[in-house]
């Protein structure tokens, strides 16, 4: 009886060394090269954003992919958005917008353009222009000092882009706030961003070029908005047959009455051609004119505050945190 137990037990350990043994090694060895594995990741992860070195622009004339350095395609792009003759320091902050927008789209364009990572149409990425283009509409006198102080911002600020929780921000811009920038949910609608706030601009009213008229025949105006609406009708002899209903935190019309119909005050700007949201009504004898103030959406940076900003002594920094709330401005490869 003591032989056939110390065999049983024999029997048992060698099943044991045999298949159990090697089965429980298997399962710790893998779990150790996941332990690795995702070290590696963890260790390669801030760094993700190294591959932007070089990108690949989509000439939207040409359907053409040119595959350039990053910064070499922000000299054209920050030549084709700010005027040259703006403050260095402005010109700094449009450069360091420009490549945090450039590398924010790549990261969420799923794909948007085939083959490509940004193109240069500036209603669907940034606005881009070539050197030689570009110099030809500068006057002979300025026309090198003036693309050389465009590489300088863009140079001067190589690979610093706008953060916030340590991540790259859909950096909006735009020509000029009217005073105060807008909320994007007032424009675009959906969530907002916790960076992107409705700012005081200080300094704006003396770009004058950004304040505009525009006077519609009332039978224009009732054409322009069937566009979009057939069913509107409009008793100009009402006292309130157009109104604003609504302004939005950033003083844009929110909502706007026309006879029998409400609608945005963006879509108004759309259907009528007007430079921004930002507008006063008045109804005359045979026409309707509205007064614009500003030029664009109004969300993110304003190039004409931050010029006012540059000129009183601000530097791209402190514009850029201005514009953008509780951001950081970090190295590219640091994040």
């Amino acid at each position: 009886m003591a032989i056939i137990k110390k065999f049983t037990i024999y029997f048992i350990a060698l099943l044991f060394i045999c298949f159990i043994l090697p089965g429980l090694l298997t399962v710790r060895k893998k779990e150790i090269i996941n332990e690795v594995s995702n070290t590696e990741t963890q260790v390669e992860e801030p760094y993700k954003y190294q591959k932007f070195s070089t990108i690949k622009l989509l000439h939207s004339k040409t359907n053409e992919i040119e595959e350039i350095p990053l910064d070499t395609y922000l000299y054209n792009v920050v030549s084709a958005e700010m005027p040259a003759d703006y403050e260095l320091e402005a010109l700094k902050a449009q450069a360091v917008v420009a490549r945090t927008y450039t590398i924010y789209q790549i990261s969420n364009s799923n794909g948007k353009h085939e083959g490509a990572d940004i193109c240069d149409d500036s209603t669907c990425c940034q606005a881009w222009i070539s050197k030689e283009d570009r110099l030809a509409k500068w006057d002979e006198p300025v026309r090198e000092d003036n693309w050389n102080k465009i590489v300088q911002a863009v140079d001067s600020t190589a690979g610093k882009i706008i953060t916030y929780d340590g991540k790259p921000i859909d950096a909006f811009f735009h020509s000029n706030s009217g005073g105060k920038t807008e909320l994007p949910v007032n424009v675009w609608g959906g969530s907002d961003f916790p960076y992107l706030q409705s700012v005081e601009t200080s300094g704006e009213d003396g770009y004058t070029q950004y304040s505009s008229v525009v006077t519609i025949s009332k039978e224009e105006l009732l054409n322009k908005l069937k566009q979009k609406h057939q069913e509107v009708q409009i008793d100009f002899s009402a006292q309130d047959s157009i109104k604003i209903l609504e302004y939005t935190d950033g003083g844009r019309v929110r909502t706007i009455k026309f006879g029998n119909i409400q609608i945005s005050g963006v879509e108004a700007r759309t259907l009528l051609g007007l430079k921004s949201a930002n507008f006063e009504v008045k109804i005359e004898e045979d026409n309707v004119t509205f007064s614009v103030k500003g030029y664009g959406h109004g969300v993110g940076l304003s190039q004409t505050g931050s010029d006012s900003m540059a000129q009183n002594g601000s530097n791209y920094e402190e514009i850029i945190k201005h514009f953008y709330t509780n951001v950081e401005i970090q190295d590219i490869n640091s994040i």
